[in-house]
């Protein structure tokens, strides 16, 4: 393992103390490390996906999607674990998907559209259209299990006394089930809904 993550090593290591500059060149430098380590892994995720055989609506939800917020799976049980409470281990979480979904869907499709609007692609009538492929069905299935699992959050606040740890290892353990559950069961609706194995009725249908 060393050897394996060796060059990611010797890579991070160019990141300034935190010292230096206010910590400044350190946040900085440390963001355009982790956006190329992030490339990295969903090139190869999705690589993985064309070499397997898996449709991309699939390898997205779980090889790119694994890759990715792998780091933040991490980096909120550290605060989990050091933190007097549970604010900074759910807020990454809930911060982390609003970057995602705010600005790492909003900015690509700004640029996009402006880069067909400068090289002439939306002139004469043209439209820029790009269509999707079981998403509708993704996104109310997410929508439902998050409600869920609020709901278990705001259960445990009223039993145990606060969203995370307790007293009772039969209430975390069932906890984590119970969030595991819900991955497990949105991984499986929605490649079941890609490969057509199940019939869902969308507006895109």
């Amino acid at each position: 393992m060393h050897f394996i993550s060796l060059f990611w090593k010797v890579l991070f290591s160019l990141v300034p103390p935190r010292f230096c500059g206010s910590g400044y060149p350190s946040f900085v430098v440390s963001l355009m490390f982790i956006g190329i380590l992030t490339a990295v892994v969903e090139q190869v995720a999705s690589l993985l996906g064309c070499v397997w055989g898996i449709k991309p609506a699939v390898s997205g939800i779980t090889l790119v999607a694994l890759g990715t917020s792998l780091p933040d799976t991490f980096a909120s049980r550290s605060a989990a674990i050091h933190d007097e409470s549970a604010d900074a281990a759910i807020g990454n979480v809930t911060g982390s998907n609003s970057v995602n979904v705010f600005l790492g869907l909003g900015l690509p499709w700004l640029l996009a559209v402006v880069w067909k609007w400068a090289d002439g692609s939306t002139a004469a009538g043209k439209e820029f259209y790009v269509g999707t492929f079981n998403l509708e069905f993704s996104v109310m299935l997410f929508v439902c299990l998050a409600l869920f699992a609020l709901l278990t959050l705001v259960l445990r606040r009223w039993l145990c006394g606060g969203e995370l740890g307790g007293n009772s290892a039969c209430v975390k353990y069932a906890t984590g089930g119970i969030c595991l559950g819900l991955w497990v069961m949105y991984i499986l609706m929605a490649s079941l809904k890609a490969y057509g194995i199940i019939f869902v009725s969308t507006p895109e249908e």
